[in-house]
């Protein structure tokens, strides 16, 4: 097998698929692929501000692990001997958790999470905890510069945000540090990184993975996902941490099949495009939605203005984000160490959230169960609706984002009401904008469909090329 030197660059671009053929057909190393990315970690992560903690022991012991078992005929499947990293607030045993925050930046579990613990078991290699932004971004952090490992660049511009609050994760799957990443979302925090640096994120149905060792922010909507370089390998991973998990009781069994089985005379995917989508978005943003519909149209029928369900999205999500985040963070917030943080309005905003009234959390609990039967009956009608991921471009790391780009936010509030109802959603890139930073399209469909909607993504990502393309990193 080749040894590091010869792991090139269009290796550690490659997608899983190829990788692992590569890998299956013993034409390619699992310990020397593991030792270049562990090689670019090392050069690399800090220009991107995207690792915490680099696993070289970890690594070089699961990736000698995979090349024996695949040389004694165990091979187990796409993962195996594929290295990995995951957002720093999934546990590892006997290697610090941050939370991407000082005050818990010395933190060390005795266990794994069980997302770790399934991808051990389909043989993937974790060679490092990625930065995020401090405690999953729930007290409100209004500037890029939010974690202790400082702020999450993307690499097609070192000038602007990775995203967050997967900023590590969106960054180091973008520039090739690894070869894909599990980020979290709560509200936005694996379609928004996606988005800022050109790759394939998928939110998961709320329950169709198990959280357990994960940071708890929001208990009724934090969610874990893959973050890759293409849509069909968000769906080789998600088959490997689906799952029911008697640790966490909210997960579910309910099966997930990948590619999802097809008829030869099934009839064409049917797909939304809400209407308002783009309005109020970046100019560049608006022209690339409008090709990726032209390129959707030719394998899916395609209706335009579909009316969003006019609901009190944005108040729901914030009063439940705030409360349960200040209960989830108690401890924090009663210690004043909050004052330790690295965002001025983190330092303040824990007191803030916990003033919450119960009987305002109440109510905007109570308002999800009409809130999830109107997006059924809107999403029962289609095979997925279509909207940009974000309405710019990332931001500058040096505004708040409240100024980096005024006058311009986006359209339907997707993220947020998806998010809320626990629906799935997929972000993938369709071309590049403001100073030639990448865009994204997002699918979201009802629950349980993340199948469909990876079918539909995996189509368009067949027909173009914007998933392939690699940034100018590192600058000459």
């Amino acid at each position: 097998m080749p040894d590091k030197e010869a792991v090139s660059e269009d290796i550690l671009y490659a997608s899983i698929r190829e990788q692992a053929k590569l890998i299956g057909d013993k034409k390619l190393s699992p310990v020397a692929l593991t030792e270049a990315y562990l090689d670019r970690l090392e050069k690399l992560g800090p220009k991107l501000g995207a690792v915490v903690t680099i696993t070289q022991d970890l690594a070089r012991k699961e990736a000698a692990q995979a090349e024996k078992e695949i040389k004694d005929g165990k091979y187990k499947g796409p993962l195996h001997g594929i290295p990995y990293g995951v957002k720093d607030l999934l546990a590892t045993d006997g290697i610090p958790t941050t939370w991407g925050a000082e005050p818990y930046k010395d933190q060390v579990f005795d266990y794994d999470a069980t997302v770790v613990k399934k991808l051990r078991e389909a043989g993937a290699v974790l060679v490092a905890k990625l930065a995020m932004v401090e405690i999953a971004g729930g007290f409100g952090y209004n500037n890029a510069d939010a974690s202790f490992t400082g702020p999450g660049r993307t690499p097609w511009n070192l000038d602007n945000w990775s995203g967050g609050s997967s900023s590590g994760p969106g960054a180091a799957t973008a520039a090739a540090l690894v070869s894909f990443s599990i980020g979290s979302e709560t509200s936005g925090s694996i379609i928004t990184p996606a988005a800022y640096c050109g790759v394939s994120g998928l939110r998961p149905t709320y329950g169709r993975v198990s959280r357990h060792g994960a940071m708890a922010l929001c208990w009724t909507l934090d969610k874990l996902g893959p973050m890759c370089r293409c849509a069909d390998d968000c769906g080789l991973v998600l088959a490997a941490i689906a799952g029911a998990d008697p640790l966490d009781p909210t997960a579910v069994g309910k099966p997930f099949t990948y590619p999802e089985p097809m008829m030869e005379d099934a009839p064409k995917f049917k797909i939304g495009v809400l209407k308002g989508s783009a309005t109020n978005v970046q100019a560049e943003v608006r022209k690339n939605f409008e090709a990726s519909l032209k390129v959707l149209g030719k394998f899916a029928d395609i209706e335009e203005d579909v009316a969003f369900p006019n609901m009190p999205w944005g108040p729901v999500i914030s009063t439940i984000v705030n409360a349960e985040g200040a209960s989830a963070l108690r401890d924090l917030i009663e210690s004043g160490d909050c004052k330790k943080l690295k965002s001025v309005s983190d330092q303040w905003g824990g007191y803030a959230a916990s003033m919450v009234l119960a009987v305002d959390y109440l109510q905007a609990m109570r308002q999800r169960g009409p809130m999830k039967k109107a997006l059924d009956e809107l999403y029962s009608r289609y095979d997925a609706l279509v909207a940009p991921s974000r309405g710019t471009v990332a931001s500058p790391i040096d505004k708040d984002f409240d100024k980096a780009y005024p006058g311009v936010g986006g359209g339907p509030p997707v993220i947020p009401a998806g998010n809320l109802v626990g629906q799935p959603a997929l972000s993938v890139p369709n071309g590049f904008g403001e100073n030639d930073l990448p865009t994204g399209i997002q699918f979201t469909g009802r629950v349980w469909s993340e199948a469909r909607l990876l079918s539909i993504a995996h189509a368009y990502q067949q027909a173009t090329e914007h998933h392939k393309k690699r940034p100018p990193f590192p600058p000459p």
